[in-house]
Order: structure tokens, then C-alpha cells, then sequence
């Protein structure tokens, strides 16, 4: 779809960044070419964003003086004919998988609120209705499976891996594991870091220390996976009140870094 509109109608790229919503698509349907969307009224385009809840004036009035201030990218309707078809039929579909998505969520949202489990993974730091659910599936129901910490840093892909090679030797992350199921762990500990003040000072102090963004998410998720084996074979709701007590009684100098962040 990008690329077609690319060759007919690349300023719809740019008014909306966000292809992935309804009202990228109705735009389409309503005004499928630059022809015609400077033929819309000002009351007719500020009405259509304000149904698809673009609530801020600013907005709405930068698009509408884009659209009306637009220049073709080409005449040629031997390219904006086809072009303009095949993008219409992608947008058929687009609204279709929109809608199976919506689906899915709604289904995974039931789903994983009637699990007994749920409770754990939804008091995360930056769980949320997104990844509490992905970390519920990610650890699963069988406690026997991954009855230690280290069993799960294993499975996660998390626990360092030291290779040697005569006097040399270097250490990396483990390569053959679930990446789907890594992955989860580092979005997760990525989005815990904006919510968890521990979190967020730990990434930094591993800044501070030069290394490189990923190397500190590594960090991080492989405290929180011990924190969250801990919590789940227990079933136990995560304090963040209690961690950082924990801390202070072990006087680590992790508290010094979270006031400074703070």
C-alpha cells in the first residue's frame, strides 16, 4: 500500500503517519486521489476527523490546510488509475485484519482475566492489558517446569553464555532459545523501566558504566525475571514498596542511582 501510494498519492503519508487505523483507511475510501480531496469542504473535513476522534484543532487545522495546499505528484491517470485500484483493494483488507486484530485482543483480554495467574502478571510494572497477557503465556501454568530462577533465564534466553577459545573468551547472550518468548521479556522490561524507579535507576547506572542500551535491558530483565519466578511460584502480587525496602536493608548502591534519577 505504501508503495502505491507512493507513486500516486504520497501526501496521504504524510498527513497520517499511522496506516494502521480506521482513519487512514476511510480517508482513502472517501477521497482515494488528491483530486479530490481538495474539492472537500472545511465543514465536511473538520466533521470526518472529529467522528474518527482527532479531538486537537491544531491538528486538524495543519491537515486541512495540507490537503488544500497539496500538489500532484503526477497528472498521469495511466498511473493514478491502477495505482489508486490497487490501494483500495488493499484498504478492503486492511480494515478486515483491523477487525480480526480487535478480535483477537478482545479474545486474549477474556481469556487471560479468567486465569487464575493473571493477577500476578497484571501487578507488573508496565504489564498492562498488552503484556500482562504475553507474560502469562510466556511463563505459563506449570511451576514444576521452571521451579528456580535460573531454570527460567535459561528457557528465556537471559542467562549469559561464557564461550572460550584457547586464552580468549567472551561472553554473549544465549542464542538458541524462544526469540518469541525473549522478546516479550524485553519489551516488557523496556516499558517496566518508565513505570519501576528501581528499574529505571538500574538502566541507567549501566549507562553510566558505558554500556549499550541493550546490554542494560539485559540487566535489568535479568533481575525482574528473578523477581517475577519469585512472585509467580509463590503467588505472590509484586510490592514495589517491598523491593525497594529490600534494598535499602542491603544498603545497594542502586538507591543512590534512583535519586539521582529522581
Amino acid at each position: 500500500m505504501t508503495s502505491a501510494l507512493k507513486n500516486s498519492f504520497p501526501h496521504v503519508l504524510q498527513w497520517l503517519q499511522e496506516k494502521d487505523t480506521g482513519l487512514f483507511g476511510d480517508v482513502l475510501s472517501r477521497w482515494p486521489t488528491l483530486k479530490a480531496g481538495p474539492l472537500a469542504r472545511r465543514t465536511t473535513l473538520e466533521p470526518f476527523f472529529r467522528a474518527h476522534h482527532v479531538r486537537s484543532a491544531a491538528v486538524i487545522t495543519t491537515r486541512i490546510e495540507a490537503i488544500k495546499s497539496a500538489v500532484a505528484l503526477t497528472t498521469d491517470t495511466g498511473v493514478i488509475t491502477p495505482n489508486a485500484l490497487v490501494v483500495q483493494a488493499l484498504v478492503a483488507q486492511l480494515r478486515v485484519t483491523l477487525q480480526a486484530i480487535t478480535d483477537f485482543d478482545n479474545a486474549i483480554a477474556d481469556h487471560a482475566q479468567g486465569h487464575p495467574d493473571f493477577p500476578v502478571f497484571d501487578a507488573l510494572p508496565g504489564a498492562g492489558a498488552v503484556f500482562a497477557p504475553r507474560l502469562l503465556v510466556a511463563v505459563g501454568a506449570h511451576r514444576a517446569r521452571d521451579a528456580s530462577a535460573e531454570e527460567l533465564h535459561t528457557y528465556a534466553g537471559m542467562a549469559p553464555v561464557t564461550e572460550r577459545r584457547g586464552t580468549n573468551s567472551w561472553v554473549h547472550w544465549r542464542l538458541q532459545c524462544p526469540t518469541c518468548l525473549r522478546q516479550t521479556f524485553v519489551e516488557w522490561v523496556v516499558e517496566s523501566s518508565r513505570h519501576s524507579c528501581w528499574a529505571q535507576a538500574y538502566s541507567q547506572q549501566h549507562r553510566d558504566q558505558g554500556k549499550a542500551h541493550q546490554a542494560a535491558v539485559r540487566a535489568v530483565a535479568f533481575t525482574w525475571l528473578r523477581i517475577l519466578s519469585r512472585c509467580w511460584q509463590e503467588r505472590t502480587l509484586y510490592d514495589e514498596s517491598l523491593y525497594l525496602q529490600a534494598l535499602k536493608r542491603r544498603n545497594t548502591p542502586l538507591l543512590h542511582n534512583r535519586a539521582k534519577v529522581s
